[in-house]
């Protein structure tokens, strides 16, 4: 003999909703605590995501930083290198000046007997040499001694060479000479006078010498040769 419970539908209907609602919370817990266990779980994504934004923020902001010194540093660099450079330019120069000065000097305590003495006008030093084949740079100091008023007159420059086999004499400024570049050669000095150029000569020419005469009015007050 069978026993059978009998149970009203709504009864069954209710129970059959208890248990899936049960079945499906308990998936949901295990759902969440899967997310949980790899690392998938929304709350946490999204507190990472915050934590990274904050972390590239302040590497960026580090890096700007950086770059900022760095770039403050490269201009320091240049100016520091550009100032260099241009104290080295003016240390060559000062350098080029002084030894002028020094050799003016040396040219003064040599002739200082007849800076209170007779009066004349004298050449020092004459010397030249060929920069190139057609280039001769020529120097010298021209002198007064005694007091008088300021020396006023030109310097003729006279260079024996040859050409072609042929011996000539150039002379500086040339007859037809333009008066700018006769005025390279005047003079107007109360002790002295630095006289420094380059002349350019014909393609061939062999320089034997050089004569330099100082001129007052056409006539000649000095001149001195100087051989290379």
């Amino acid at each position: 003999m069978t026993v059978k419970s009998h149970f009203p539908w709504p009864l069954k209907a209710l129970f059959l909703i208890v248990v899936l609602g049960f079945g499906g919370a308990i998936a949901m817990w295990v759902y969440d605590m899967g997310r949980d266990f790899t690392g998938h779980s929304p709350a946490i994504s999204k507190q990472q995501l915050v934590d990274l934004n904050d972390k590239v923020a302040s590497l960026t902001a580090e890096r700007d930083r950086f770059s900022t010194t760095v770039n403050a540093a490269e201009s320091r660099l240049n100016i520091e290198k550009a100032s260099q450079e241009q104290l080295g330019q003016q240390i060559k120069v000062l350098e080029t000046e002084n030894a002028k000065l020094k050799e003016d000097l040396a040219f003064f305590e040599g002739l200082l007997p007849n800076a209170t003495g007779n009066q004349g006008i004298t050449i020092q030093r004459l010397t030249a040499e060929l920069q190139t084949p057609t280039q001769l740079r020529y120097r010298m100091l021209i002198m007064q001694g005694g007091k008088g008023p300021n020396f006023v007159g030109d310097v003729q420059i006279l260079v024996n060479a040859t050409m072609a086999g042929k011996s000539t004499v150039l002379t500086f400024p040339s007859a037809g000479a333009t008066v700018a570049d006769k005025a390279a050669y005047k003079l107007d000095f109360k002790y002295y006078q630095r006289v420094e150029a380059e002349l350019t000569l014909p393609e061939g020419a062999v320089v034997k010498a050089i004569q330099a005469k100082v001129l007052e009015k056409g006539q000649v007050r000095a001149q001195q040769t100087s051989n290379l």
